[in-house]
């Protein structure tokens, strides 16, 4: 097979124990979700020679590769924040279509909120004072200040109001009530979002993500590989990733996101259109996040975001466009780089495998495409992927 020609399939997913996991390593999540990966796909872990993981130890992926007992041929240890997964399953599918690796495990483990909850950490970790960085840290301007000052500009240059933004949480938390594994579950209103301690003007408590543990671990393989998988395959149709500042005055808008240009790429490389999805799995580390990558990935007009949420389009149940179909990070699960729980999300979507939550056609059988979208930093960079069945 000429290089470069082989398809790419997405054969295993799995995610570790989540919410409250205490007791246990952010090494030993990662071990949990790889087995149960494995498991899914139906395939010996010596198929395995490719690894894809950060965010743990000092020498990630060495350290993670070393502890599952995999010695692969092809690593990646790109990290770009809450996009590293979507950029790393990019990469991955490169990797494999070129002939460098027939199977890459991605995988990825976080105890987060167990180490606030030991004093093992802080909830306020700088990312440094260092570089660019120097020239904002001394005046306090913390990450999610930075998402609270996007979502002003939003609100400013296009009328979106507090209460659009605050319909994003609320149908998250909706379709967290159909996922059994959701950390929390519980139906919110407008009004309880609103009305919760403010956290940075605009957002309240509710406008932003979980903190817990967890893990997830996605397997990817060439198509040769398909016929030995218990599962039926979810096929990477098209990738694209971006970077676009680290230092907030050098971006140039606060209301358009990366995805702007990594979906345009994904959706160009896959051959399908935005109005052709049927899912859509969105980092949500803010309720902003999810309004802004909409409009960017072209689901419906710049500025238009703030009416397209509203009267529960983004719900499993009866929406337009199901969005975050499992809660997303503002009610299931955030145990810190969230990207890869997006992909396992969408590819159980794609399978009809996700239960109570499952999106459905008119005709009852499962979605053809879906996509997962992550963003990284404070809308710094983000990673794109297409997939289909």
């Amino acid at each position: 097979m000429p290089p470069g020609s082989r398809k790419v399939a997405i054969t295993g997913v799995a995610l570790a124990d989540c919410g409250r996991v205490d007791g246990t390593t952010p090494y030993a999540l990662h071990a949990q979700a790889a087995r149960r990966a494995l498991a899914d796909a139906g395939l010996d872990r010596g198929l395995i020679d490719g690894l894809a993981s950060a965010g743990t130890g000092t020498l990630a992926p060495a350290e993670v590769a070393e502890y599952l007992g995999l010695r692969p041929t092809w690593v990646d240890s790109t990290s770009v924040g809450g996009s590293t997964w979507e950029v790393m399953a990019a990469h991955a599918a490169d990797a494999i279509a070129a002939g460098h690796a027939n199977a890459v495990l991605l995988v990825y483990g976080s105890t987060a909120r167990a180490d606030i909850k030991a004093g093992r950490r802080t909830g306020t970790l700088s990312f440094g004072a260092r570089g660019p960085l120097q020239f904002e840290v001394p005046y306090g301007h913390t990450l999610i200040a930075k998402y609270a000052m996007a979502a002003r500009r939003h609100m400013i240059e296009n009328g979106t109001t507090i209460e659009q933004l605050a319909q994003v949480a609320v149908q998250a938390r909706a379709n967290a009530a159909l996922n059994p594994e959701a950390m929390f579950r519980a139906p919110v209103t407008v009004d309880d979002v609103l009305s919760g301690p403010m956290i940075a003007d605009p957002f309240t408590k509710l406008h932003c993500c979980i903190r817990s543990d967890g893990g997830a671990a996605v397997l990817l393989a060439a198509e040769e590989y398909v016929r030995d998988c218990r599962t039926a395959p979810v096929w990477v149709l098209g990738t694209g990733e971006y970077v676009s500042h680290v230092s907030m005055s050098e971006w140039p808008d606060f209301t358009v996101s990366p995805a702007a240009v990594s979906g345009r790429l994904a959706f160009e490389r896959a051959g399908v259109r935005p109005e052709e999805i049927e899912l859509a799995e969105i980092y949500d580390a803010f309720t902003y996040m999810t309004l802004v990558t909409l409009e960017d990935l072209g689901f419906c007009g710049k500025g238009e975001g703030g009416s397209f949420v509203e009267k529960g389009r983004l719900l499993v149940e009866g929406g337009g466009l199901p969005v975050n179909t499992d809660g997303g990070g503002l009610s299931a699960q955030h145990p810190g780089m969230r990207g890869l729980f997006l992909l396992v999300e969408a590819v159980r979507q794609l399978r009809g495998e996700a239960g109570a939550r499952q999106v459905r056609r008119r005709d009852g059988s499962a979605p053809h495409l879906a996509v997962a979208s992550g963003t990284g930093g404070w809308f710094c960079s983000s990673g794109t992927v297409v997939l289909g069945r």
